[in-house]
């Protein structure tokens, strides 16, 4: 298996994957323009997409999801939260492809299973993605590691997880108190003791990347995040 963080953060979210003959795209935050920009960073093409699954429906998880979807008539998978709050930003589908949230689910050379996450969403999720070789998780946007968070990221090879914002820095920045207060609520975002905390419990021999994900510009920095 291989993966590429395209981009995280509130500017926008996307992360490929692929295994075999198989290649995905978990949300779509960028305009489509800019994922094909993107993807050939890494030396691929939009044309080697099998299907794009998304997290959650806010506009920079899903921006790019819906021309893509058309211009390469492939399928897009969401639970019915999602697909229902995310419509009026994509627009016209090639395909929907529901499912519910806990489910399991198969394409081409790759598993996922999708698992409940804890953000001010309809009906957010992450995912754990394997081959039958690897397994990678992917979880942000959630506002502290539940139970079942924590049960689904044991075990991974690698993890992109949420290293959202330092306190004070949040605490005394530009941020008005309301979103100071929703970033830090139990459906905001983790901060980077949290996940580190997360992180600690999750090691194990077989662990081998860990990306530090979704770190805000304004109220982080990458020194805190690996200093957590």
């Amino acid at each position: 298996m291989r993966f590429a963080v395209l981009g995280s953060g509130s500017k926008g979210n996307c992360l490929y994957v692929e295994s075999g003959g198989t290649a995905i795209l978990i949300d779509a935050g960028f305009t489509g323009k800019e994922i094909t920009r993107r993807l050939a960073l890494i030396d691929r093409r939009p044309e080697q997409l099998a299907a794009i699954f998304l997290t959650h429906e806010h506009s920079d998880h899903v921006v790019g999801a819906g021309v893509l979807s058309r211009r390469l008539a492939i399928p897009v998978y969401a639970n019915g939260g999602t697909a229902l709050s995310g419509e009026a930003k994509m627009g016209r589908l090639h395909a929907w492809r529901e499912f519910a949230s806990g489910d399991r689910l198969e394409i081409g050379d790759l598993n996922l299973h999708s698992f409940t996450i804890s953000h001010d969403a309809s009906d957010p999720v992450g995912f754990v993605i394997s081959d039958g070789v690897c397994r990678l998780a992917s979880c942000t946007d959630t506002g502290y590691a539940t139970n079942l968070i924590c049960t689904r990221l044991a075990g991974c090879q690698a993890l992109v997880l949420e290293f959202n914002h330092d306190p004070d820095m949040l605490k005394n920045g530009p941020y008005p108190l309301d979103l100071q207060q929703r970033i830090r609520s139990r459906r905001g975002h983790l901060a980077n003791a949290q996940a580190a905390e997360l992180l600690r419990g999750l090691l194990h021999d077989g662990l081998r990347q860990v990306v530090s994900a979704h770190l805000s510009e304004t109220n982080n920095a990458p020194s805190l995040a690996l200093a957590a």
